[in-house]
């Protein structure tokens, strides 16, 4: 897991809701505001189950934080991960943050990110503070999905109060790594 504290790992990776020809999405360029970064997937049943949850908080939070998505799921055994089903995820949605795929998985590694939902909240000066779940709510439990733990670390850090270092870690589904070369 990465350790709290640690610097945002560096990224400059193409956007799936971007035009043709628009430049990728550089990590260096995210200046003045907290990062959060979530490792999403088109076709995760957690992801699915918290997508709703996603757009609230791009509407509660999307001014005041960077707001990315980055899916590293393989295409060779996930293809409806690639760019075309996650630009029907995000339309479906209503997501207008930064939607990027990280093809050969290198910033899923960087992150040591595992599963999705994954969330890695990093505050204004781009330290890590938050590694955890939305919240408490799985698919098929009764918890309401409300993004309270997530949420609970963006007010802190938005209020300039120290996050609780206290975190659960998020539960979805594996990265869905490259299979090895023959």
């Amino acid at each position: 897991m990465l350790e709290l504290g640690t610097p945002l790992p560096g990224f400059r990776l193409p956007s799936v809701l971007a035009p043709p020809g628009a430049p990728p999405v550089d990590s260096t360029a995210l200046k003045g505001r907290p990062v959060l970064v979530l490792f999403l997937s088109a076709h995760c049943p957690y992801v699915k189950h918290i997508e709703a949850e996603l757009s609230r908080l791009a509407t509660d939070y999307g001014d005041r934080i960077h707001l990315i998505g980055i899916a590293s799921n393989s295409v060779l055994t996930h293809p409806q991960d690639g760019p075309e089903g996650l630009r029907a995820q995000a339309q479906a949605r209503g997501w207008s943050f930064p939607y990027l795929l990280d093809a050969d998985q290198s910033v899923a590694r960087a992150f040591q990110a595992a599963c999705t939902p994954d969330p890695f909240l990093f505050d204004a000066e781009h330290r890590l503070v938050y590694r955890g779940q939305l919240d408490g709510s799985r698919p098929g439990n009764a918890v309401p999905c409300d993004g309270h733990d997530l949420r609970t670390a963006l007010e802190a850090v938005l209020t300039g109060q120290t996050v609780d270092p206290e975190q659960r870690p998020s539960i979805g589904c594996n990265i869905k790594w490259h299979p090895p070369a023959a």
